[in-house]
Formats: structure tokens, sequence, C-alpha cells
């Protein structure tokens, strides 16, 4: 549930203004979609899936990219689509100093509903548009939530995420590892997670969402 006071109304517009703000003057080719369509339309027809375009200081486009063959994406399918993209925002005139073609990494966002269906199970940071209520919550309600993706439910474009929250934030450097380990032994209380709060929210509430790693410094992520 919302919070009261952000109505519906003021987050679409709220959306609408986000969405105005990423689109950029681009020619004939692509009048009728914004740049990330035009990318997304690109990157998709050479085979590969297109997670997110990013505008950054000085005129950056940073294009990322993934894939689901083994291996993941290399250095050549950047250089590949990069000459690709830089090709088409020539021809379409497109207002730009540098672009930067990269995969993921280990925190890859989450944005179309595939994402969340592929990496159910996974753990996951999630902000939304507005708080969220739930018993166990603050009073105020959470806005973050850290946890594992449980399930997708509902139709195309009325997506329901089924989300675990646990607060749960894996230890992120061998370091850290080492403390949480020996206060643990020593009794102590580092690391705590919350207990377990399942909730359910709209993919379309979403406003960043991304994954997190879940490294065991033996050798990589589990």
């Amino acid at each position: 549930m919302l919070h009261k006071d952000l109505s519906p109304g003021y987050i679409s517009i709220q959306r609408q203004i986000l969405i105005k703000q990423q689109q950029i003057r681009i020619g004939p080719l692509c009048r009728t979609m914004d740049l990330s369509e035009a990318i997304a339309h690109t990157v998709e027809g050479m085979g590969y899936e297109f997670v997110e375009l990013e505008r950054l200081p000085g005129s950056m486009l940073r294009v990322t990219i993934d894939t689901e063959q083994e291996g993941g994406i290399s250095v050549n399918d950047c250089e590949a689509v990069s000459n690709q993209l830089t090709a088409l925002f020539a021809a379409e005139d497109v207002d730009y100093k540098r672009l930067e073609v990269t995969s993921p990494g280990v925190e890859r966002p989450l944005k179309k509903a595939k994402d969340w269906i592929r990496f159910a199970g996974s753990l996951a940071h999630v902000e939304l548009f507005a708080p969220m209520f739930a018993e166990g919550f603050p009073e105020a309600g959470r806005r973050k939530l850290d946890g594992r993706i449980l399930s997708v439910s509902g139709e195309p474009g009325s997506e329901q995420i089924q989300f675990e929250f646990t607060g749960e934030k894996p230890f992120r450097t061998p370091s850290q590892a080492f403390r949480g380990r020996l206060e643990a032994r020593k009794g102590g209380r580092s690391h705590e997670q919350a207990a377990p709060i399942t909730v359910e929210f709209p993919l379309s509430e979403v406003e960043h969402a991304h994954l997190i790693a879940e490294l065991d410094f033996k050798g990589g992520r589990k």
C-alpha cells in the first residue's frame, strides 16, 4: 500500500517528467521513439539484451547490454555494439560526446518483468516511488527494501512482484566477512538480519532496483 499523501496522479506525472528528461531529438528513423527505444531496437537486433541507458555528465551515454549465453558479455561484444550504435547516432544526428558500452556487472539493474522472472530467488535492492506499509514495517513505511525476489504475477503491463524483505546485506569485502565471523564466534550481533516479511508491490511502482552480489570469497559469487 502506497503513502496516501502521494496520489497515483502525482506519481504518474513525476514518471512522465523523468521520461521526458531522458528523451533526445533524433533523426527521421526514430521520430516516434525515444533514444532508449532506438538503442534497444539496435542492440536486440544484434542478438543481445538491452539493459539500460544512462545519461552522464559531459554528454556521455552509457549503454549496458547483457546475454544469457555462457560466458556473458565480452570485450568484443561491447566493441561490436559500440560500432553499431556510433553509426546509428551519426545517421540520426544524436547529440553526445562519448559512448560507453558495458556489461551489467554483479549488481545488475532490474528493469523489465523478464529480469525479475529470470532472477527469482536472488537477493535484490529495491527503491519504490513511495513508501509501502506492511506488518512489521516502521510506522512511516519503507521505500527501500533489501531481500529476495520470490515470483512475478499478473498480466503484461500490470505485473506484481512478490518479495521477501529480510534486510539482508551480504559481506562485500573479505575483511568484512572476517570481522563478521569473528564477532559471531564471540556471540556478537554483527550482520544481524530482520525477520523475513513477505510483501507484494506493482512493478510500475519500482523507481530503481538491482541485484545484490552474493560473494563467498572463495572464488566468486554464490
